[in-house]
């Protein structure tokens, strides 16, 4: 117990109950994204046919940050779903970054190296996956 503040006392099950938070929010914030998208997305494509005997990719402007950066600020409602994705990829990553922090404050070196470990092998699956 921190005696000068108790309120702001950090042990495991504050940290759980953070991260928990983490994750809802991210979720929520995530669906709301690829929702509103998708209420743009579909009457702007309401009578369109779709052929599925050949193969369309995503537009290259989908598929790189700065060419979906710049969709989102013409308001394209892919590039808004496609950031409702990102989001959603995004929140376990931001999970794991808040985990290195909460053992660092906790000064658990061990599960320090872990967490570090964890957050490099996302982010080098996330950069070198493409």
């Amino acid at each position: 117990m921190n005696p000068r503040n108790p309120k702001f006392e950090f042990d495991d099950q504050r940290m759980d109950t953070i991260m928990g938070r983490l994750l809802q929010v991210g979720v929520l914030l995530a669906s709301a994204v690829a929702l509103a998208g998708g209420a743009f997305y579909i009457p702007a494509h309401l009578g369109t046919t779709v052929d599925y005997r050949t193969f369309a990719g995503e537009p290259s402007g989908l598929r790189t940050p700065q060419g979906l950066w710049h969709l989102l600020l013409r308001g394209n409602s892919a590039a808004i779903i496609q950031a409702g994705v990102v989001l959603l990829i995004a929140t376990p990553v931001a999970r794991v970054i808040f985990a290195v922090v909460g053992f660092a404050l906790e000064r658990d070196r061990l599960y320090v190296a872990v967490s570090l470990t964890v957050l490099a092998v996302l982010m080098a699956s996330l950069i070198y996956s493409s």
